[in-house]
C-alpha cells in the first residue's frame, strides 16, 4: 500500500511536468550579418577579463604570534617551491622567492636561493645583478666583491658587470681596487666606451699621466690589433692633450693619426680637427697647408665639410688671394663632377682647362689636358670631332705660349695629326697651325714638309690657300706657281684660284701668262662662279687698255648668256672707253640688247635695260633720242591670276604687275582695248561730276 501513493505521486509529477509550458524562442527578424563582427577570441578574452574583475581581493591576514608567522612562512615557501618545481627555468620565480626572503631579512636563505638559481642558469645577467645588489643593499661588501668577481670571470663580455663593479669600488673609496678592476677589464680589449670610462675615472682623480698612458695603450691597440680604427678616437686623444695644455703632444697625436691613416683612408673630420687646433694656436700658415693637402687628396664628394671650414677660415684670416683659391677649388670640384658624369662633354673640359690654366702649375694643367684629349669621339664623323679638335689646339698653344716648351708643342701637333683619320676627314686648321709654329721656330723645312704631307694625304682648298700664302710671304714665286698648278689640278672648277693665279702673274708683270691663265679658266667645262671669272678677265683687259680684246670678251660672253647685266656692263664700258664713237657705240649696244631681250620671258630684266638706256639718253642724248626711248617704255598694268595649293585645290586669286611693251605687235589689240577702256572710264567720271553739280550745267546752257 505504501508503494501506491508513491507511484501515484510520481505519475502526478510527471503529468505536471508534461503540462508545463516551454518558453517560446524569440524569432530573429533581421538575419543579415552585423557590421562589426565579434570573433570567438574576443569573446573569450572579455570573459577572462570580467572574471578577473569579479574576483574579490584576498582578505588581509593579521599575524598575532610567532606560531602564525611560522605557519605563514611555511605556506609561502611551499608555494614558491611548488612554482620552482613546476618550471625550474623561469628565473623570475627564483628572483621573487629570493626577494621575499630578503624582505624577511633572511639573507642566508636568499643567498641560498640565488646560488640554486645560478646552478640552473649561470648565464642570466639579471640574476647576477639582483644577487650582487642584494649583497650591496645589506652592506655585505666582501660577498658583493665575490659575486662580481665570479660574474666577470664567468661572463667577461658583459660590460654591465664591469661598470657596476668599478662603480661600487669607487663609491667605497677603494680607488686602487677600482683601478685594478679596470686593468682586468682592459685586458679583454673592450669597446671604445670602456676605455673612455677608464680615462675619465683617472681624470676625476687628477691622474693626467695615467690617463695619457691609457690613451697610448688604446691607440696601440688600434694600431696593432685594429680593434677601433676610427678617426674620432685619435681626435679625442688630441683634444685631451689640448685641454690639459700639452699642445706639442696634441700636435704629435694629429701627425701620428695622419701618418697612420695615410692617403688610402683619409677622413675629412681628422683634417678639420687638426686645422682647428692649429687655428687656435694662431698657426695660420699651417692651417692653410693642412686644408690644401687634404683638399688635393680627399675625393671631392667626401670633402664638403672640409670646403666649408676652409672657406670660413679664409674669410676670417685670409686675404683676397686665399678666398679666390677657395672659389677655384669649389669650381674645380664642380667641373670634376661634370666631366666624370660625361667625359665627352668637351665644353665642360674647356671651362675646366680655362680654370686650371689661370691658377695652377704646368704639371697640373698638362695632366688635365691629357685627361681631356684621352676622350676620343666614339664615331669617326667630322661633326663629332669639331669640338674635340680644339682641345689639341688649346693644348699646343698653351705649351708654346705659356709653358714655352717648343719640343712638347711639336709633340702635341704630331700626335694630333697622327690621331685624325685623314682617309675620312681632316682639319686644315691643325696643319696650318703646325706649319706656322715651325716657322715661328725658324724651321722652314719642317713647315713645308708638314704642309706637303697634308696636301698629299688629304688635299683641301684651305690647305692649298694657306701653303700658297706662306710661300707668297716668303717671296717664293716659283713655288707659288707650282702650288697653283697642283691646286687647279685638284679643283679646276674653283674660279677664285684661277683669278688669284692670274693676279699673281699680273703682279709679276707676265701679262701673257696671266691672259693664258684666264683663257684656260673660261674654257673649263664646269665652274663654280663663272660670272666672277669673266668679270675679272674683263677688268684685267680694261686695266691693260686692250679695248678690242675687251669687246671680243663681251661678245664671247654674250654668246654664252644674254643676261641684262652683261649688256648694261658692255654699254657702260663703251661709254667709258673715251673714244669719239663711244656714244654711238653705247647706243648701238642698247639697240642690240633691246632686240635680243624681246624674246626674254623675264620682263623685269627688259625694263631694267630700258631704264638704264633712258638714264643714258637723259644725260647724253638729243630730244629725238629721248622721245624715242620714252615711246619704248612699257605700260605697267595690274592683273589677277588664280592660285593653286600643293594638293591642286583652288587657293584663291593674287594680284601682280605686268608690263606691255609698245614694240610687241602681238600685244597691240590689247593696247587698243586698254585705250578704249580708259576713254570710257573718263566719260563715266565726267557724267558723274555733272550729276553732282546741276547749276553748272544750267550756266553752261545759258551761255
Amino acid at each position: 500500500n505504501g508503494a501506491g501513493p508513491s507511484r501515484r505521486g510520481g505519475k502526478m509529477a510527471s503529468t505536471a511536468a508534461g503540462k508545463q509550458r516551454i518558453p517560446k524562442v524569440a524569432k530573429v527578424k533581421n538575419k543579415a550579418p552585423a557590421e562589426v563582427q565579434i570573433t570567438a577570441e574576443q569573446l573569450l578574452r572579455e570573459a577572462k577579463e570580467r572574471e578577473l574583475e569579479l574576483l574579490p581581493p584576498p582578505p588581509q591576514q593579521k599575524i598575532t604570534d610567532v606560531e602564525e608567522l611560522n605557519d605563514y612562512k611555511l605556506r609561502k615557501r611551499k608555494t614558491f617551491e611548488d612554482n620552482i618545481r613546476k618550471n625550474r627555468t623561469v628565473i623570475s620565480n627564483w628572483i621573487k622567492y629570493a626577494q621575499w626572503e630578503e624582505s624577511l631579512k633572511e639573507i642566508h636563505r636568499a643567498r641560498s636561493i640565488y646560488e640554486r638559481a645560478l646552478d640552473v642558469d649561470y648565464r642570466n645577467v639579471t640574476l647576477w645583478l639582483k644577487y650582487a645588489e642584494m649583497e650591496m643593499k645589506n652592506r655585505q661588501v666582501n660577498h658583493a666583491r665575490n659575486i662580481w668577481d665570479r660574474a666577470i670571470t664567468t661572463l667577461p663580455r658583459v660590460n654591465q658587470f664591469w661598470y657596476k663593479y668599478t662603480y661600487m669600488e669607487e663609491m667605497l673609496g677603494n680607488v686602487a681596487g677600482s683601478r685594478q678592476v679596470f686593468e682586468r677589464w682592459m685586458e679583454w680589449q673592450p669597446e671604445e666606451q670602456a676605455w673612455h670610462s677608464y680615462i675619465n675615472f683617472e681624470l676625476r682623480y687628477k691622474e693626467v699621466d695615467r690617463a695619457r698612458s691609457i690613451y697610448e695603450r688604446y691607440i696601440l691597440f688600434t694600431l696593432l690589433v685594429i680593434v677601433h680604427p676610427d678617426v674620432k678616437n685619435w681626435i679625442k686623444y688630441a683634444r685631451f692633450e689640448e685641454k690639459h695644455s700639452y699642445f706639442a703632444h696634441a700636435r704629435k697625436v694629429y701627425e701620428r693619426a695622419v701618418e697612420f691613416f695615410g692617403e688610402d683612408h683619409m677622413d675629412e673630420h681628422l683634417y678639420v680637427a687638426f686645422a682647428k687646433f692649429e687655428e687656435n694656436q694662431k698657426e695660420f700658415e699651417r692651417v692653410r697647408v693642412i686644408y690644401k693637402y687634404a683638399l688635393d687628396r680627399i675625393p671631392k664628394q667626401d670633402a664638403q665639410n672640409l670646403f666649408k671650414n676652409y672657406t670660413i677660415f679664409e674669410k676670417k684670416f685670409g686675404d683676397r688671394r686665399g678666398i679666390e683659391d677657395i672659389i677655384v677649388s669649389k669650381r674645380r670640384f664642380q667641373y670634376e663632377e661634370e666631366v666624370k658624369a660625361n667625359p665627352h662633354n668637351y665644353d665642360a673640359w674647356f671651362d675646366y682647362l680655362r680654370l686650371v690654366e689661370s691658377d695652377a702649375d704646368a704639371e697640373t694643367v698638362r695632366e688635365v689636358y691629357e685627361r681631356a684629349i684621352a676622350n676620343i669621339p666614339p664615331i669617326q664623323e667630322k661633326r663629332h670631332w669639331k669640338r674635340y679638335i680644339y682641345l689639341w689646339v688649346n693644348y699646343a698653344l698653351y705649351e708654346e705660349l705659356e709653358a714655352k716648351a717648343s719640343k712638347r708643342t711639336r709633340q702635341v701637333y704630331q700626335a694630333c695629326v697622327e690621331l685624325i683619320p685623314h682617309k675620312k676627314f681632316t682639319f686644315a686648321k691643325i696643319w696650318l697651325l703646325y706649319a706656322q709654329f715651325e716657322i715661328r721656330q725658324k724651321n722652314l723645312p719642317l713647315a713645308r714638309r708638314a704642309l706637303g704631307t697634308s696636301i698629299g694625304k688629304c688635299p683641301k682648298n684651305k690647305l692649298f690657300k694657306g701653303y700658297i700664302e706662306l710661300e707668297l710671304q716668303l717671296r717664293e714665286f716659283d713655288r707659288c706657281r707650282k702650288l697653283y698648278e697642283k691646286f687647279l689640278e685638284f679643283a679646276p672648277e674653283n674660279c677664285t684660284s684661277w683669278i688669284k693665279f692670274a693676279e699673281l702673274e699680273t703682279i709679276l708683270g707676265d701679262i701673257d701668262r696671266a691672259r693664258a691663265i684666264y683663257e684656260l679658266a673660261i674654257s673649263q667645262p664646269r665652274l663654280d662662279m663663272p660670272e666672277v671669272l669673266w668679270k675679272s678677265y674683263i677688268d684685267f683687259e680694261i686695266e691693260q687698255e686692250e679695248y678690242e680684246k675687251t669687246r671680243n670678251l663681251y661678245r664671247r660672253l654674250l654668246q654664252r648668256t644674254q643676261h641684262v647685266k652683261v649688256w648694261i656692263s658692255f654699254a657702260q664700258f663703251e661709254l667709258s672707253a673715251g673714244s669719239e664713237e663711244s656714244l654711238s657705240r653705247c647706243r648701238q649696244i642698247y639697240e642690240e640688247a633691246n632686240k635680243a631681250m624681246r624674246s626674254c620671258e623675264e620682263k623685269e630684266e627688259r625694263v631694267m635695260l630700258l631704264e638704264s638706256w633712258r638714264t643714258f639718253e637723259e644725260e647724253f642724248g638729243t630730244d629725238v633720242t629721248k622721245e624715242r626711248i620714252v615711246k619704248l617704255m612699257p605700260e605697267k598694268i595690274k592683273k589677277r591670276r588664280k592660285l593653286q595649293a600643293e594638293d591642286g585645290s583652288d587657293a584663291g586669286w593674287e594680284e601682280y604687275y605686268d608690263y606691255i611693251f609698245p614694240e610687241d605687235t602681238a600685244n597691240q589689240p590689247n593696247l587698243k582695248l586698254l585705250a578704249m577702256a580708259k576713254l570710257w572710264k573718263k566719260q563715266q567720271q565726267e557724267s558723274e561730276a555733272a550729276e553732282m553739280d546741276p547749276d553748272k550745267d544750267i550756266d553752261e546752257s545759258e551761255s
